[in-house]
């Protein structure tokens, strides 16, 4: 997506990626981990607060810190460098509460043209429990996004 994000730091895995954010509450370390699940090729996407006192992600935490934009536009990024490692993942979303989850929803929805030139995008339904390709206006209780396979053309 091209549009401000920070500058983030990460391993040779490009599996943990962490970034500093500034606002208007001060400079707030952020965290964003890919972890398999167990089914072939999915990985959960886990975002948050860095929590020094556990290593890992604050889920929980509401910053307030005036740059959601480009928090999510980093969290974005990530994305983008970890389907171009991994190709073949699907990438599972969901907010730690409901609202979050709406966040998301909203992120997708207002950079929806963007990310489908490069993403397949699907919302689990939150009326019927079954994926379907990404809708907008339509209720996700959580999110799967793949990278598209141009095919080619004989």
């Amino acid at each position: 997506m091209n549009k401000p994000k920070y500058l983030y730091k990460t391993e040779e895995q490009l599996m943990v990626f962490e970034f500093i954010s500034e606002g208007s509450k001060g400079i707030v370390k952020k965290m964003i981990t890919y972890t398999y699940t167990g089914s072939e090729n999915i990985y959960n996407l886990g975002f948050g607060d860095y929590d020094e006192a556990t290593n890992g992600i604050d889920d929980k935490s509401v910053t307030n810190n005036g740059d959601s934009q480009k928090v999510l536009a980093t969290v974005a990024s990530t994305i983008y460098a970890f389907t171009e490692k991994y190709p073949e993942a699907w990438i599972f979303a969901t907010g730690s509460t409901s609202v979050r989850t709406r966040l998301y929803r909203m992120g997708i929805t207002t950079n929806i043209e963007e990310i489908k030139v490069d993403f397949d995008v699907y919302g689990l339904n939150a009326e019927t429990d079954e994926w379907e390709e990404f809708i907008i206006g339509e209720d996700y209780l959580a999110f799967l996004v793949t990278k598209k396979h141009n095919k080619l053309a004989l």
